[in-house]
């Protein structure tokens, strides 16, 4: 059987840090005994070599002699690997030893460690298996979606969630494509998940009449179509189960979709018109007429109860804001647009905090932000990004932004918390906190029709629930991006220095790719707990963190680059994967840097990789060998 490892694998090496040394080795700590382990060892001899060179070397495990003699070929790669597991060591030591006929040092091009699953529980049932992998081939979705969708538990296909009982099938309970660039109608694939409670198809551009089939899914809870394209009406028997509560439906941002008793009651007359002409007897007319007239009555009233999909934000007086604010008793702190204060709402002795955003006589921004970001979050919604209570606009000293109360601040004030192991973000939360934010501008970049630029991503306007949840917040300076623009507009530059992507600096040609550099900053920041600028200890010179970083990679250590605090807790290969999107947002070549799709998807492989390892904390690999490139 062959193995083959990627190119990019393959064209780099590792050697000894001095030549002249007849060994290397690197060791994994903090295996499980009783798991099986396979590994899989890469090599090509990418010198060519003199009649008078070579290079022959054994390889060991723990001591004991595994391959002997090995001799790369030149641009050849040859592959070792254990056919049956090793078990019972809690570190592994591999040994590289030159042989004495050799006049070369050992060199290795890559290794890979597997340890064996036990899937004792039983495959995902093979009607939802034939459905999901048809909905996967439908839309070309392009995630991660291999293997069997629901085991085992911890490689849970993205966006899927299922049910488990005993040795029974799983079955697929829940279907998350929500931002997922799927086009055309709904499949009638999704019509087979017969056990499906939660369907989310928002941020998308489907097309169509919502399908009929999905008011025959029995156990449907949850159905959320918002911000596509869909045509026609929604078919009333999803609107009674709304109204009911048996159903949470939500339509909302598909402009040429209709909800209003017009189109219903035009629906219902057309379908009721062949009954009423064949009808013979006058009373029968009769009775279907005034039932007619009745049941668009109804319709008319649990339309108007459907139109609850609408934003329940409303404007407030300036007595009110006084009010929640208890006459603005409890700052939370400041920005461009004003003071931020503790509020509480009081709605039929229920409390709601809230902050109010309040403008400044002397702020820098003014009623132009003040109604782009009304504007913007009067018709947006996601749970990443701040969610707008209300407003107040009663001249230019008396007008007030009330957003969700967020109780664990801003990102920013977590990551300059100081030096302080106290409360320190773990990795995993780390990781959440940049998929939060970056699902939240993918959101905006991918799920809105026309898409919006945010124009100041930073770790202060990354706002965190009690939970954690990260939410992007600020959107004053937010900026539509028509649909028939191209690839950029032109603007002014506006932004936070260290955060500012240099083209747009230099050519004001703003467009996503100006966001995701912004983006990138923010995760390196996250990565290393340093500032977007950091100023160069002992001299004034100051250095932009992906420099920092950059130069920090080079010499191969990771554990160089993550923030300190946490002290090595992290997965080795999640931090890699971390820093190469950071580094890969804030390429200095914008067509080069990934899209927030491809970048979310990339975290939540960061995130299975920390999750997958036992307690969170992944086997770290330690080496005394000079990575030649990574």
């Amino acid at each position: 059987m062959k193995y083959r490892a990627p190119s990019v694998v393959t064209s780099t090496a590792a050697t000894p840090m001095n030549k002249s040394d007849s060994s290397m080795e690197f060791t994994l700590y903090g295996l499980n005994e009783t798991t099986n382990y396979y590994f899989y060892l890469y090599f090509t001899e990418l010198e060519s070599l003199e009649a008078n060179q070579s290079r022959s070397f054994n390889v060991t495990i723990n001591g004991e002699v595994w391959y002997e003699a090995v001799n790369p070929l030149y641009l050849n790669t040859t592959a070792i690997y254990s056919s049956a597991g090793k078990s019972g060591f809690q570190n592994c030591i591999f040994s590289f030893v030159k042989l004495q006929n050799s006049t070369l040092p050992p060199i290795l091009n890559g290794l890979e460690a597997y340890s064996a699953v036990d899937v004792s529980q039983s495959e995902t049932d093979q009607n939802d298996v034939n459905s999901i992998t048809n909905v996967k081939s439908s839309y070309g979705v392009k995630r991660n979606w291999d293997g069997d969708p629901c085991v085992p538990v911890k490689y849970l296909w993205t966006g899927i969630n299922c049910s488990y009982n005993g040795f029974d099938p799983p079955i697929i309970i829940s279907l998350n494509l929500s931002s997922s660039g799927l086009t055309g109608n709904v499949t009638t694939h999704i019509s087979k998940l017969s056990k499906i409670q939660s369907l989310d198809l928002s941020n998308n551009s489907l097309t169509g009449p919502i399908p009929e089939f999905l008011t025959q899914l029995p156990n449907l809870r949850v159905l959320n179509l918002e911000s596509n394209n869909f045509t026609g009406s929604v078919p009333i028997e999803l609107i009674e189960k709304s109204n009911s509560g048996s159903l949470s439906l939500r339509v909302g941002e598909n402009p040429n979709l209709c909800v209003s008793s017009n189109c219903l009651k035009k629906k219902k007359k057309k379908s009721s018109l062949i009954p009423i002409l064949a009808s013979v007897l006058g009373g029968i007319v009769v009775t279907l007429l005034i039932t007619m007239a009745a049941f668009v009555g109804l319709k008319k009233k649990k339309t108007k109860e459907a139109n609850a999909f609408e934003s329940s934000k409303r404007p407030f007086t300036y007595s009110e804001v006084l009010k929640i604010t208890n006459n603005f008793e409890r700052i939370l702190g400041k920005g461009g647009f004003g003071s931020v204060y503790h509020g509480i709402i009081d709605d039929d002795n229920t409390q709601t905090q809230v902050a109010v955003k309040v403008l400044s006589s002397t702020s820098s921004q003014g009623y132009q932000q003040f109604q782009a970001e009304v504007q913007l979050l009067m018709k947006v919604y996601h749970r990443n990004l701040t969610s707008l209570v209300g407003y107040c606009n009663e001249g230019v000293d008396q007008m007030a932004l009330i957003y969700e109360y967020m109780p664990n601040g801003d990102l920013g004030s977590h990551l300059k918390s100081g030096d302080s192991n106290v409360n320190v973000l773990s990795w995993e939360r780390r990781i959440r906190i940049a998929m939060d934010a970056a699902q939240g501008l993918e959101y905006m970049h991918i799920g809105c029709k026309p898409p919006i630029i945010h124009r100041d991503v930073k770790t202060a306007n990354i706002l965190l629930t009690e939970n954690f949840l990260a939410k992007l917040a600020d959107f004053g300076l937010s900026r539509v991006f028509p649909n028939d623009s191209g690839t950029h507009v032109s603007t002014g530059v506006v932004g936070t220095p260290g955060y500012l992507d240099p083209e747009y600096h230099i050519t004001n040609w703003l467009s996503e790719t100006s966001d995701i550099y912004s983006y990138g900053v923010v995760l390196l920041e996250i990565i290393t707990n340093q500032p977007a600028i950091i100023k160069i200890s002992g001299s004034d010179e100051r250095i932009h963190i992906s420099e920092w970083v950059k130069s920090t990679i080079d010499n191969g250590a990771i554990t160089s680059v993550v923030d300190p605090r946490l002290q090595g807790s992290f997965d080795t290969n999640s931090a890699w994967k971390a820093v190469e999107i950071g580094l890969a947002c804030v390429s200095s070549t914008p067509r080069e840097r990934p899209n927030m799709s491809e970048v979310v998807n990339g975290l939540k492989q960061c995130l299975v990789g920390e999750l997958a390892t036992p307690n969170n904390h992944s086997p770290a690999m330690f080496t005394e060998i000079s990575p030649l490139a990574r």
